[in-house]
This record gives C-alpha cells, structure tokens and sequence, in this order.
C-alpha cells in the first residue's frame, strides 16, 4: 500500500483561494524571486511601533518576578491574613516590604517609583 502525497502548504493555500482575487488593503504580493511555484506568498506592511513611556505596559511586563519560600504556616497565616481582609497576597507582601524599608530608612515603593528608570 503506497502513502498518499505529502501535502505543504503552498498548494493548499493556492487551491483554496482566488487566483486573482481583490486584494486587502495594506497588503503586497511578494516578488517573482521569493514566490514558491503555485502560491502567492504576500507580505504584511507593518506600521512602526509606538514609543513607549517608562510606565507603559502591564505590571507583568514592566516588574521583574522574584520567588519566596515560605514554610507551609507562615504561608497559611498569609493568605488567611488576605482573605480575612479581602485583598491579595500580593499586596499584602508590598505592605510588608514598604514597612521594611521605612524601618531602614530607605525611601518607599512610591517614591521610588516616582523617579526615573534605571
């Protein structure tokens, strides 16, 4: 029993659309060196990115990630602590950490942040 003919993309492409069908807006066909025989390959113009500001984005993506290892009742005592105040645990380890820093008299998390990138 022989095996059916691989199929690429190329021509799965080229047999389901329109030969020559209108084209999209912002859309160019690629040229005759890079076109693959039975496809027409397009590429997307791409618009430059915008500049970002140094608070864009998501918190994900501006703050670095850092692990802490709790013993398992330091850890319930956390999260009963969040539950019982309706808030995360997150933000109760950024009260901790603002406190901390007040005692060692380094500035807070908001003047810190109120200054510019390093």
């Amino acid at each position: 029993m022989s095996r059916p003919p691989k199929l690429d993309l190329a021509s799965i492409v080229a047999a389901a659309g329109p030969a020559g069908g209108p084209r999209k807006r912002g859309v160019r066909p690629a040229t005759k060196a890079n076109k693959p025989s039975g496809a027409e390959i397009v590429q997307l113009d791409l618009a430059a990115p915008a500049p970002l500001s140094a608070r864009a984005g998501t918190l994900k993506e501006r703050a670095k990630q850092m692990s802490v290892y709790l013993e398992p009742p330091v850890y319930d005592q956390l999260r009963d602590l969040a539950y019982a105040e309706r808030t995360k645990m997150h933000a109760l380890m950024l009260e901790a950490l603002d406190l901390l820093f007040k005692q060692r008299g380094a500035r807070s998390i908001e003047q810190v942040l109120g200054e510019s990138p390093r």
